[in-house]
């Protein structure tokens, strides 16, 4: 069997990130960004969620009592991954590297600035759609799924407020 180029394979780590996007916008969710960069690093989703639309001045551009921005770090994983599903990936430099990149994409967009914000997480395990499968297989219960080139997504977990805001960015 021939090695075919990496140009030839699909990228898992978007096709996660196009799973999440897709069930954030069907629970609400207006997707702002998807992989905002700086020097600082890559933010893989942000999604803002206005619970009151409409309400308090919101035609007019200001945000109301529920509104939310959420910076999303998306993790997919094949099953035997070292990292917990990604979960061990989170590092306190990692989530250091999230919060500057989020504090630049909010002096970029000032008007977001008031916005009250969290660093969500989101967990995907990919498999390859195997062409001898047959049968069924007993999985946990996903909140999303998605075929794809290929392959098999599932959306496993959505951690709302995964880790503090206030990191100390003294440590690192």
């Amino acid at each position: 069997m021939a090695n075919l180029p990496p140009s030839h394979y699909p990228d898992i780590g978007q096709l996660g990130e196009d799973l999440v996007a897709q069930w954030l916008q069907s629970t609400g969710w207006i997707i702002l960004h998807r992989r905002f960069s700086c020097r600082w690093g890559e933010i893989d989703i942000i999604a803002q969620f206005d619970g009151t639309k409409g309400v308090g001045g919101a035609e007019e551009g200001h945000f109301t009592q529920d509104s939310i921005l959420a910076f999303v770090e998306v993790k997919t994983r094949s099953s035997g991954n070292w990292d917990a599903g990604g979960r061990s990936a989170i590092t306190p430099q990692k989530q250091a590297k999230l919060w500057r990149t989020a504090e630049i994409f909010l002096a970029q967009y000032p008007e977001k600035a008031d916005y009250p914000c969290r660093f969500d997480v989101a967990i995907v395990y990919c498999q390859r759609i195997s062409k001898n499968l047959t049968g069924a297989t007993v999985t946990q219960e996903a909140l999303a799924t998605s075929s794809v080139a290929g392959y098999n997504l599932k959306l496993q977990e959505y951690i709302p407020a995964a880790f503090d805001s206030s990191i100390d960015n003294g440590n690192g």
